[in-house]
């Protein structure tokens, strides 16, 4: 059997046609699941309602999609649709594939799996749909022009049912409010902000895009509550890769962390990229982050430092990622941070520079970061340290008490567990010093 494919995963479509089947066991009070074929432009919506291909309106204009109806198995029921790649007009981008639950919720459907069948009948694609709540509605998965066509397992669930997902994607629905997709840790903003347009959020796939929009909403209330509207600024990011962040790379709380600091930088940053550094015994700067890259991003560059044994070289990476046995394990803050002083010298900009900077603690350079950081103070650069965990950090902590500094320069936090912290939460904390930093540098002349 085919094995299943994990959240987030993507494969390249070798075949020129596919069939969508989606299946699911029939039970008593098992609800009714009526799947859907979206198609949508690279603006994320589709063209009209034309574009939405479903029981009441089985085939596309285009002939590329046809709805083939439900069939019953041996305790099985099935929802397919055949798609004609090659067929795909030019200005579609990816097809959602998407069902509604009728009478119930998704949290209800047992084996729920979605699998993509070529046309010798061979499975290409699978993916089994385990972690289904309250939802009415869910986005299963999206074929999507990449060089060719990829498939991506999406697994993005809507409360609102139908209208939800229907409206999302610019479908006409006669009904009323609009209700919001379900995030996991995305959270509403508390009032009306603005938000700011950034290049490339076009070609994220479905489930980021969504969680990038609530949260540039969410970083603009935020600013907002400290009467920052408007603020632009260049956002760096620092990424501890030391031994002890083994545990955090491996169960993905660095990679989330990049992704909710994306939005930090949407939304302030003129154009929407983040300069990001990593370091442990070394430091290096990696490749900057722009909001289109940011799935390839996270998978080239959230890694942690690796050790260096005598004798052996350090070898290029064919794909041109850094090795990171040249990062090491260690801790030592204080050369990344005076290697962020120089690109910010080197590299003047009008708008001020606010560094994200995580850590889980392990600081032991206390005076020589205490240099580093009280030689920046008539820099235009806010340090914004992020303690993951709730000790060891030495000066960092501290920083805040100490005295003879023009300007406070430096905010500090620490939080038990990220990833446990809502995005409303983390982002108060984040933006809570840095507004008043900008107004006393500007009045010192730090900032013009």
């Amino acid at each position: 059997m085919q094995e299943s494919m994990h959240k987030g995963t993507n494969i390249a479509l070798e075949a020129d046609s596919v069939r969508a089947v989606l299946t699911w066991t029939v039970d008593v009070g098992t609800p009714d699941v009526d799947a859907s074929c979206l198609l949508l432009t690279p603006a994320g919506k589709v063209r009209s309602d034309d574009d939405f291909v479903f029981y009441n309106q089985p085939r596309h204009a285009s002939g590329a999609i046809v709805h083939g109806g439900k069939q019953n198995g041996a305790g099985v029921r099935h929802d397919q649709f055949a798609i004609e790649l090659g067929a795909i007009e030019a200005d579609i981008d990816r097809i959602v594939v998407a069902a509604s639950a009728d009478g119930g919720t998704f949290g209800q459907v047992r084996g729920l799996v979605l699998q993509l069948v070529d046309g010798s009948d061979s499975v290409v694609a699978r993916f089994d749909i385990t972690d289904a709540r309250s939802e009415s509605a869910f986005v299963f998965g999206e074929i999507y022009r990449r060089n060719g066509w990829k498939f991506r397992a999406v697994g993005q669930g809507y409360d609102s049912g139908l209208h939800g997902l229907a409206t999302d994607f610019g479908i006409s629905v006669d009904e009323s409010p609009t209700p919001v997709p379900t995030q996991p840790r995305a959270a509403r903003p508390v009032q009306a902000a603005s938000v700011s347009n950034t290049a490339g959020e076009e070609a994220l796939p479905v489930d980021m895009r969504k969680r990038l929009s609530l949260r540039k909403q969410q970083v603009a209330v935020s600013l907002a509550k400290k009467g920052a509207t408007g603020v632009v600024a260049r956002v760096i990011l620092i990424l501890d890769a030391s031994g002890s962040m083994t545990s955090l790379y491996l169960k993905g709380t660095v990679a989330d962390v990049v992704e909710r600091m994306a939005a930090v930088a949407a939304q302030l940053d003129d154009d929407g990229a983040m300069q990001a550094y990593t370091f442990a015994t070394n430091c290096a700067r990696l490749p900057d982050l722009h909001i289109a890259d940011l799935p390839d991003w996270l998978a080239n560059n959230v890694r942690v430092g690796a050790m260096k044994f005598p004798g052996r070289k350090l070898k290029a990476d064919p794909s041109g990622r850094l090795d990171m046995r040249s990062i090491g394990i260690g801790n030592e803050e204080q050369k990344v941070i005076a290697e962020v002083r120089r690109f910010v010298a080197d590299n003047p900009t009008p708008a001020p520079t606010l560094v994200l900077f995580f850590s889980d603690g392990g600081v032991y350079r206390n005076r020589e970061i205490e240099t580093e950081l009280r030689g920046a103070v008539q820099e235009p650069i806010f340090w914004q340290f992020v303690g993951l965990g709730k000790s060891g950090f030495g000066i960092l902590e501290k920083f805040d008490t100490l005295t003879d500094r023009a300007v406070d320069n430096v905010g500090f936090f620490a939080v038990a567990d990220i990833a446990k912290v809502p995005d409303a939460e983390l982002y108060d904390l984040l933006l809570s010093e840095f507004p008043s930093w900008i107004g006393a540098a500007r009045g010192l002349g730090i900032l013009a």
